[in-house]
């Protein structure tokens, strides 16, 4: 049997990722139960107090054991944290040790959303790869350089590290895990219980592209500017370094340094937001918005747009416009 620690942070915690998780891992024991098979997990809440209150006070979840008692655990779930990560780390630095200990024992991490920010503290995530929320990828990227975060991935799994994007894809998460322990036929059972979808794998469609302008490299920053106020028109690297007064080479290393992305992709994202947008809104045919975003060959648009979102055209405006899409 896996004995899995689902921990009670102090904070500002996402009671349904606590709540959720411990309902969703006790379900499998019911459903092996029905297979005759024996039960697979047992499921505790594992704290550093006796109480810990939520939402300034509004929930307070008491754990089933203190993490000094669990000498040993399989799997650790680490919730999405709501407050600023310096918050977070300072109020549950207790927890940083026993992590570390229990994963150079043999337990695996799986943490979700926002959570990634306290895995990446304990020093874990170091060199390997992270999800989190896309809203958060800039920030993380800030803080933890030397983490390799992606913002396409609804999940990574890496040396027993697992992590997930934003707070309602732990769902995804805990499918995968359950197919992984438990076989395909229960996370189906589950995904059918739950209803939910066992084959999203990645948040691209919902990700809002807002460029990282935490910088301090003026030339890019209005270079950022130039290609947000005019993505309808065809924008060029060669264009760029001449506004600026730059070479290409160096517009290059300094716009990928100051952006995480490179000039050619600033671009491609700023014109596919503006079509995501009219998509959204819009009965427009995709050869006109096309057009629109400065693009006039339509496999490439499709292509760009596809790599970008994740999905086609098409598909986006049937996700996100229905009367669109029915008419």
């Amino acid at each position: 049997m896996k004995h899995v620690s689902i921990l009670v942070p102090r904070g500002h915690t996402s009671l349904v990722n606590m709540e959720g998780t411990y309902h969703i891992l006790s379900e499998v024991n019911n459903c092996l139960a029905s297979l005759d098979r024996d039960p697979l997990f047992k499921v505790q809440l594992v704290g550093i107090s006796e109480e810990a209150t939520q939402r300034n006070g509004l929930f307070t979840v008491t754990p089933d054991l203190l993490i000094k008692d669990v000498k040993k655990t399989d799997l650790i779930i680490i919730p999405a944290t709501q407050d600023p990560p310096h918050i977070v780390m300072e109020l549950n630095k207790e927890f940083i040790p026993w992590i570390i200990d229990q994963y150079k024992g043999g337990a695996e991490i799986a943490t979700f959303c926002v959570g990634a920010f306290f895995l990446a503290g304990t020093g874990l995530l170091k060199g390997r790869q992270c999800a989190t929320h896309w809203k958060m990828v800039n920030d993380f990227r800030q803080m933890f350089p030397d983490v390799n975060v992606v913002d396409d991935r609804i999940m990574t799994e890496e040396d027993g590290i697992y992590t997930s994007g934003g707070a309602y894809s732990f769902l995804n998460l805990l499918i995968y895990l359950i197919e992984k322990y438990a076989g395909r036929d229960v996370a189906v059972l589950i995904s059918k219980t739950f209803m939910i979808d066992p084959d999203r794998y990645s948040q691209s469609p919902f990700i809002i592209f807002k460029g990282q302008k935490e910088h301090e490299d003026t030339p890019i920053l209005e270079a950022q500017e130039f290609i947000e106020k005019n993505w309808q028109e065809k924008i060029t690297v060669d264009q760029l370094a001449s506004m600026f007064a730059l070479g290409r080479r160096n517009l290059e290393r300094r716009f990928k340094k100051a952006t995480s992305n490179t000039v050619v992709e600033y671009i491609q994202r700023v014109k596919m937001e503006a079509a995501k947008k009219a998509l959204e809104t819009s009965r427009k045919s995709v050869n006109e918005l096309m057009y629109d975003v400065g693009y006039s060959d339509t496999k490439a648009f499709r292509t760009v747009f596809k790599r970008v979102t994740g999905l086609s055209p098409i598909e986006y405006r049937n996700k996100y416009n229905k009367e669109a899409a029915t008419a």
